[in-house]
């Protein structure tokens, strides 16, 4: 399953991980991703959007 969000294109980002020893380990932090049914060119889809897409209505939801 993509963790990406189909509007804004939001993926994951990458960082490190620091431990009180100050050690380093790689870590991904995931988008927040839903999935919805939303009405796109008149037909209802189911669609992955971020949560951020979802709160500025960039999309129509399906009833």
């Amino acid at each position: 399953m993509s963790n990406r969000c189909m509007l804004c294109g939001k993926d994951y980002q990458t960082g490190n991980l620091v431990s009180h020893s100050n050690i380093k380990t790689h870590r991904r932090w995931k988008a927040n991703i839903r999935l919805i049914h939303a009405v796109i060119d008149g037909t209802k889809r189911k669609i992955r959007i971020c949560s951020r897409c979802l709160r500025s209505n960039k999309v129509q939801r399906a009833v």
